[in-house]
């Protein structure tokens, strides 16, 4: 191989990746049904749930952050923005836009007082 190769654009295939798929050179793994009964399961067992709808970014697909009262908190992919929101319109659960509001800072003070306790 010339080193003049290394520059040339190699051909796409049009197949799309079997588990998700591609950006870059990084796979990103679709969301599923056990994201989806996870997020049921997470917010039917706290008080206090509120939800973030994450966008795309280049390594990661539409994430939904759920946050309970005390900052506990869990994320998983969804399959689209509007499929978060109508999520948690379902459970009465307050949704925010996480690239507007950001997110709470009950979860951050959640994550430092796990990590004093060294968990």
């Amino acid at each position: 191989m010339a080193w003049t190769d290394r520059f040339r654009r190699r051909p796409r295939s049009s197949k799309p990746a079997a588990d998700g798929y591609r950006t870059g050179s990084t796979r990103v793994r679709a969301s599923d049904k056990v994201d989806e009964q996870h997020l049921r399961t997470w917010v039917e067992a706290r008080r206090g749930v509120e939800g973030f709808v994450e966008p795309r970014t280049a390594v990661s697909d539409v994430t939904l952050l759920l946050v309970a009262h005390d900052g506990e908190w869990t994320r998983r992919r969804v399959p689209s923005i509007e499929w978060a929101h109508r999520f948690c319109n379902s459970y009465q659960i307050p949704s925010y836009d996480a690239a507007v509001v950001g997110i709470p800072q009950r979860m951050r003070d959640y994550n430092r007082r796990r990590k004093q306790q060294g968990l």
